[in-house]
C-alpha cells in the first residue's frame, strides 16, 4: 500500500490503481481548475455579452485604479497580520494542553472549542454587537455606573480582529491541532527531557519541528479563512469605513452595474500571491520526514502538577468566551420582540420561534441543508482521503500538481467561485442539468471544503510510518488489509472530523451557493441571509440557533466514534 503506482508492461494495459489515480486526478482538473479558468479568461475579456470575443487590460486597469483598493488591500493585510499572530500561538499552546497533558476535562474542553467553530458567523457578529455596542451594548451599558465614557466599541479594528478571534479564529486552529498532537510520539519528548531539557523546552525544540508541515498547513488555512472572511467586516466594516478584500469583490458585483471583471481581476491577483506559499509549503513537506506514529509507538500525557488547574482554568475561560457567551446572546435575541431592544414593555415573546418552525419554507430548507450537508461529508470523507492518500503515499506522477490544485478552491472568495461554477453549469452541457439542484450545490460545499479536507488526511498519513504497512505486506497482507486493519482505524478520527467539519461548513455557507441556489433547493444558510436582508433579525437567530443544533449534534457523532480509534485517551 506504500505505493498503489503500478508501472504498465510494453504492450499491456495500465494497472487498476493507476487508472483510478488519473481519474481522481481528472476529477479535481474539472471542478477546480476548469472554473478558475474561466474566472482568469474572463477578467481579461473585454467584449460585451453577444459580441466577438475580445481580450484586454481594461478590468484589471479598473480593479486597480479603483480608490478604495490600496486601502482595502493594506487592511487585509494587517487583519491578516493581527489575526495569525494571535490566534495561532494561542492555538499551539491550548492544542498542545489538551492533546499532550493531563490538563482535567480536554476532552469536554475539545468539543467546545467544535461548537465555537461550528456557530454561524452572522448571528455571532449579532450577539458581540449586542454586548459591544458602543451606544446600547450589555457590556458598556453595566460599565457606566463608574466609566463615563464607554470603554469598548465593536465597530472599529480592534472589535473586527476580536469578533474574528472570540468566533472562530483560534476554534479552527485548535480543531486541526489537537488531532496532529495527539499523534506525536511521547517517546520523542522522553528523550529530550532525559538529555536535560525541560518539559517545556522540549516543545519548540522536539515537538514543533517534527510537526513543521500539519502547523504550516494550518497555518495557510487560517490565513485563507481570513481572505474568505466577509460577514464580520460587512457588520462592523461601514460605521467607520473598513473593508477588506471580500467585501470589496461583493461591492464590486452587487452594485447597480456588476464589474465582474474587476473582481475576478482582484481575485486572481489574491490567488497570485497565495501560490508562493502554497509551494512554500509543498517544498518544505518534501525535504524531510516526519513520521510521527510508527510500529514502537507511545502516547503517555505529561504531567502538570501545580500547574494543572490554572491551565484548566484559563482554556475553560476561553471557551465558555467562544461557545457560550454568543449562544446565550443567540437565544435571547431569538426571544425578543425587537432586536437590541429590552427596556421596552413586554420585550419577551415565543413568537418568532413559532412563525419560524411552522413555516413551510423553513421545513424545505431544513430537508435541503440535511441533504447538503449529508452529500458533501459523504463525498468529502472518501475523494479527501484517496486524494490526500495519493499525493503521501504514491509515487503517482502528477501527485504534486494534485497537491497544488487542491489549495485553489479556497484562494479564491466563495462568490466568485460560485461565479465560476455558475458559468461552469450554464455553459457545459454536461453539467447544465446541475444548476439549481441539491447535487449542484453538493459540489459547490465540496469544493469549498476541498482545502482543509485534504490538508487534514495528508498531515496526519504524514506522521504515519510505512513500516506500519510494510510489516503487514511482508506477513501477505493484500493492499485493502492494510488499509481496513491499519490505516483506517489510525485516520479514523480525522477521516470523521473530517466528515463533520464538512458538514458543518457546508450547511452555513453562503457564498459558494449564493449564485447556485433556487426557490426549491434553498438551505438555511440562505434562507437566513434572506431574513437579515429584510431585518428579520429574530427569525435570522432561531435559524442560527436551528444550524448550531445541527451542526452539534453531527459532532457528537463524530466525536464518539472517532474516540474510539484514538491512540491517546
Amino acid at each position: 500500500m506504500a505505493n498503489l503506482s503500478v508501472p504498465a508492461s510494453p504492450g499491456r494495459p495500465l494497472p487498476w490503481p493507476t487508472i483510478l489515480q488519473y481519474l481522481v486526478f481528472a476529477f479535481v482538473v474539472l471542478l477546480v481548475l476548469y472554473p478558475i479558468l474561466l474566472l482568469l479568461v474572463s477578467s481579461f475579456q473585454v467584449s460585451k455579452p453577444g459580441a466577438p470575443t475580445v481580450f484586454g487590460l481594461d478590468a484589471w486597469v479598473t480593479a486597480f485604479s479603483t480608490p478604495s483598493v490600496r486601502s482595502t488591500l493594506w487592511n487585509t493585510l494587517w487583519l491578516i497580520i493581527a489575526r495569525q499572530s494571535i490566534a495561532f500561538s494561542t492555538a499551539i499552546v491550548i492544542a498542545w494542553l489538551i492533546a499532550r497533558t493531563d490538563i482535567p476535562g480536554r476532552r469536554t474542553l475539545e468539543f467546545m472549542f467544535w461548537i465555537a467553530f461550528f456557530l454561524p458567523t452572522i448571528p455571532v457578529v449579532q450577539a458581540w454587537v449586542l454586548l459591544l455596542d458602543r451606544d446600547y451594548g450589555v457590556i458598556n451599558w453595566a460599565l457606566s455606573a463608574v466609566l463615563r465614557d464607554p470603554p469598548f466599541d465593536i465597530h472599529s479594528f480592534s472589535g473586527v480582529v476580536w469578533v474574528h478571534l472570540a468566533h472562530n479564529a483560534i476554534a479552527i486552529k485548535i480543531i486541526l491541532l489537537v488531532p496532529l498532537f495527539r499523534a506525536m510520539d511521547s517517546s520523542f519528548e522522553e528523550v529530550a527531557r532525559l538529555s536535560g531539557s525541560s518539559m517545556l523546552g522540549a516543545v519548540p525544540r522536539i515537538t514543533l519541528p517534527i510537526m513543521a508541515p500539519g502547523l504550516l498547513a494550518v497555518f495557510l488555512i487560517g490565513t485563507i479563512y481570513t481572505l474568505h472572511s466577509f460577514e464580520i467586516e460587512a457588520i462592523l466594516g461601514p460605521p467607520f469605513r473598513f473593508s477588506i478584500f471580500s467585501t470589496e469583490v461583493f461591492s464590486l458585483i452587487n452594485q447597480e452595474r456588476p464589474n465582474f471583471g474587476a473582481a475576478t481581476a482582484l481575485s486572481s491577483f489574491i490567488l497570485l500571491c497565495m501560490i508562493p506559499f502554497i509551494a512554500a509549503h509543498r517544498w518544505i513537506t518534501s525535504r524531510r520526514q516526519y513520521t510521527t506514529v510508527g510500529g514502537r509507538y507511545r502516547g503517555t500525557r505529561i504531567e502538570l502538577r501545580r500547574w494543572k488547574y490554572p491551565a484548566f482554568a484559563v482554556v475553560l475561560a476561553l471557551a465558555l468566551l467562544t461557545t457560550l457567551v454568543p449562544l446565550v446572546m443567540l437565544a435571547i435575541g431569538s426571544f425578543t420582540k425587537k432586536w437590541g431592544f429590552f427596556d421596552i414593555a413586554e420585550p419577551w415573546t415565543t413568537g418568532h420561534w413559532t412563525r419560524v418552525l411552522g413555516d413551510r419554507i423553513f421545513l424545505a430548507s431544513l430537508k435541503n441543508s440535511l441533504l447538503l450537508g449529508i452529500g458533501t461529508a459523504l463525498l468529502g470523507m472518501v475523494v479527501f482521503s484517496i486524494v490526500g492518500y495519493i499525493t503521501v503515499r504514491t509515487r503517482f506522477a502528477l501527485r504534486g500538481s494534485m497537491d497544488f490544485l487542491t489549495w485553489l478552491p479556497s484562494v479564491l472568495p466563495g462568490i466568485i467561485l460560485s461565479l465560476g461554477l455558475l458559468w461552469l453549469f450554464l455553459g457545459t452541457p454536461l453539467f447544465k442539468p446541475l444548476y439549481g439542484s441539491i447535487a449542484g450545490l453538493v459540489i459547490a460545499t465540496f469544493i469549498g471544503c476541498m482545502t482543509i479536507g485534504v490538508q487534514m488526511i495528508k498531515s496526519n498519513l504524514m506522521q504515519l510510518g510505512a513500516e506500519l504497512e510494510e510489516s503487514g505486506r511482508i506477513s501477505g497482507g493484500s493492499w485493502w488489509q492494510m488499509y481496513r486493519h491499519v490505516i483506517l482505524p489510525l485516520t479514523m478520527p480525522v477521516t470523521l472530523l473530517t466528515g463533520a467539519l464538512s458538514f458543518a461548513l457546508a450547511i452555513r455557507n453562503v457564498s459558494n451557493v449564493v449564485f447556485l441556489g433556487s426557490g426549491d433547493t434553498r438551505p438555511l444558510s440562505l434562507l437566513q441571509l434572506d431574513f437579515m436582508v429584510e431585518g428579520w433579525y429574530e427569525s435570522a437567530s432561531v435559524v442560527g440557533i436551528v444550524l448550531v443544533v445541527l451542526t452539534v449534534s453531527v459532532a457528537v457523532i463524530a466525536r464518539l466514534y472517532g474516540s474510539r480509534f484514538e491512540l491517546v485517551k
